[in-house]
């Protein structure tokens, strides 16, 4: 998960857990902008979560672009 330690190391951060409504998130922000939301699916585990975290951050680092599944 290279891409998330990339993020820890800049100084940004990522949260497991409960996003109102959202009974599971996983979210990625790098200290000033969210970079991603992400729902956790029916079934996934959170190995499972935290991989797609990954690209969710790759993503944002490679054209800027975020993804929101909560709001």
């Amino acid at each position: 998960m290279k891409n998330i330690e990339a993020l820890i190391a800049d100084g940004g951060d990522i949260t497991l857990g409960a996003v109102y409504p959202v009974e599971c998130a996983a979210t990625a922000a790098d200290g000033h902008n969210s970079v991603a939301m992400l729902v956790r699916r029916k079934g996934e585990t959170l190995n499972a979560l935290l991989k797609r975290l990954d690209k969710a951050v790759a993503k944002y680092y490679d054209d800027g672009e975020t993804i929101d599944e909560i709001n």
